[in-house]
């Protein structure tokens, strides 16, 4: 399966698998440019995911006229994301 088919979740556990293999100093040059590479191509598939999760979040911050809410400098207005299973976990209210 390519780089570009795996979930964001996927992509990640395969990019902390091959910064331990190359941590690990047991692979060659070779491997390593091999690895990097991949490396890389998952690194873009989270920004993709990253993006249009960003612009999920901008589309659920626009007011009750349906405007996007905006600062002064004309760009959108984002709060933080606390998930709801957090505060179950860590009894924060």
């Amino acid at each position: 399966m390519s780089e570009e088919n795996l979930s964001f979740e996927k992509s990640f556990e395969r990019l902390e698998e091959i910064l331990e293999v190359m941590n690990s100093g047991k692979v060659s040059l070779d491997e390593s440019l091999k690895l990097f590479e991949e490396a890389d191509n998952l690194i873009g598939n989270c920004g993709k995911y990253l993006s249009l999760a960003e612009k999920r979040i901008n589309i659920l911050l626009k007011n009750r006229e349906g405007d996007l809410l905006l600062d002064d400098k004309q760009k959108p207005i984002t709060e933080d994301f606390t998930p709801i299973a957090d505060n179950i976990f860590t009894n924060k209210e």
